[in-house]
């Protein structure tokens, strides 16, 4: 029985999972908590790494006391996109962390835009516009807000490069990963100099060399083996951010497969084996981490949003889907714009939440409730509308993350996709995605293609107890809403900026 481990480090915790290769199924699992830094400004988030690493440890470590430790083959990291690791020329952080969902760097957005020619220029050169979210402006605003640790930069890593640099001692980063960082030219899977050198000519020297999804960053530290009780032998694969590992562990490795992750952001995303740009940058040409593309669409409000709601009214979840389920399709009119934390997609830093269509009869908790789970859907499907218009045409959707969990939520989902969707039956597809690509890594047969499609196809699985189909009659009021929802965005835009 070969066993491998899967590690996916979110925003506020870390979970493992140990998958038996030879069952196809996930055995042990266990989670680990880590903070994110409190009292800072608005639109400011960052975190300590090394937090990360203690929460890893810990939840390897559960994980390894229940399964035989001897049999573990190898690990694969998922780690939140885009984070900016500063480390000086020894690996030690420099400054804490800036994450995905920090909109701090609108300014250095701007400045980068223009250093290359405008929007346009940008996406003929790298595939992808840089915004507040990607890791290039990260950098610059490091340069232009604290020079003294701009001056100490000597390596450039995403947060689940950090892990594996602390299980291997290598600095190592993939193409999946690496093309969310404004850095990568992902039609050429090459750094792109113009992207660097607007940053900085020293960017190229601290950025890692570029490695293939399928490579090993390399085996496990003696020090780490004897804290796991792993093997020595053991392999660390290359891993990836979190949407290209989910993408592996629901099964979305060849055409045709489509992903939804309702997490605290929200995301959707298919597989193709050619680069797919897009001339208004609103969907995100990411390569994946199987050797092919990723289509990606995000948007930074999904259960955030929903959890504020349920703190607001100290509700449970049961309660919070209770009341929701009270108020009709389209709540009566209400409609929630839920740019709690800004937005990505539509790209608007600067963006709030604003709920439209308050009366006497929406002004009710089921209401604010169902709005705020319509609101975030819709704003998905903004999203989905513009990978339809580029080709990526889903007849179902798989569906992972908090939200998946939620009966309404998925009927709402599909009413508002117009297209079937189901939950796995894993929920934690992001680790099982790492074990997956670990054990991709250590097969006989390497590279993208049938190996990895064949490990998901018996590893992957489908809830077909969730399906939810659309219905035509709640279809028609979400479009109706989505129409609303647009043309709100529209006429705010400007009001976002001058707030």
């Amino acid at each position: 029985m070969s066993l491998y481990v899967g590690v996916d480090s979110g925003t506020q915790s870390v979970k493992a999972i140990a998958l038996d290769l030879d069952t196809g199924r996930v055995v042990a699992e266990a989670r680990a908590p880590h903070r994110l830094i409190a009292g800072l400004p608005p639109g400011h988030m960052e975190a300590h790494p090394q937090e990360w690493v203690s929460a890893m440890d810990a939840a390897i470590c559960e994980v390894a006391s229940r399964i035989d430790r001897s049999r573990v083959r190898g690990i694969g990291i998922s780690g939140q996109q885009h984070g900016f690791v500063p480390l000086d020329e020894s690996g030690a952080v420099i400054r804490p962390a800036k994450l995905w969902c920090d909109t701090s760097t609108a300014p250095e957005c701007a400045i980068l835009t223009r250093k290359l020619g405008g929007p346009a220029a940008v996406i003929r050169k790298t595939g992808l516009p840089f915004l507040p979210g990607y890791t290039a402006p990260k950098v610059l605003w490091l340069k232009r807000h604290e020079p003294a640790n701009f001056k100490r930069l000597g390596h450039i890593l995403l947060p689940h490069d950090y892990l594996n640099l602390h299980l291997t001692g290598r600095y190592f980063m993939e193409f999946g990963d690496a093309s969310g960082t404004g850095f990568l030219d992902v039609r050429r899977r090459a750094w792109s100099g113009a992207a660097m050198d607007a940053v900085d000519s020293r960017v190229a020297r601290c950025l890692p060399p570029l490695s293939a999804s399928h490579e090993a960053c390399g085996t496990l530290r003696p020090e780490i083996a004897g804290r796991y009780g792993f093997p020595a032998s053991t392999i660390v694969s290359a891993g990836g951010g979190d949407n290209m590992m989910g993408a592996i562990g629901t099964g979305n490795v060849v055409p045709g497969a489509v992903t939804a992750s309702f997490g605290t952001s929200g995301t959707i995303y298919a597989f193709s084996r050619k680069p797919v740009v897009d001339p208004s940058g609103e969907i995100a040409a990411f390569c994946s981490s199987t050797g092919g593309w990723m289509p990606l669409l995000c948007t930074m409000n999904v259960t955030g949003v929903t959890e504020q709601v349920r703190a607001l009214f100290g509700w449970s979840l049961a309660e919070l889907e209770t009341a929701a389920a009270g108020a009709p399709a389209g709540s009566d009119g209400l409609t929630l714009l839920p740019y709690l934390d800004g937005e990505r997609t539509p790209n608007l830093p600067k963006g709030t939440g604003v709920y439209f269509g308050l009366d006497r009869r929406t002004l009710a908790q089921g209401h604010l409730a169902r709005a705020a789970i319509e609101g975030t859907t819709l704003g998905m499907n903004y999203g989905l509308r513009r990978l339809a218009a580029l080709g990526v045409k889903p007849k179902e959707i798989r569906l992972t993350g908090g939200g998946a969990r939620s009966p309404l939520w998925r009927q709402i989902a599909a009413d508002v996709f117009g297209v079937p969707v189901v939950a796995m039956s894993q929920d934690e597809s992001a680790a099982l995605g790492g074990a997956l690509q670990a054990a991709w890594c250590a097969s006989g047969s390497r590279g993208s293609g049938p190996a990895l499609a064949e490990l998901c196809g018996r590893c992957v699985s489908l809830d077909e107890s969730t399906r939810c189909t659309p219905d035509k009659a709640r279809a028609a009021v979400y479009r109706k809403r989505q129409q609303l929802q647009d043309r709100l965005c529209a006429d705010l835009r400007g009001a976002f900026e001058v707030r």
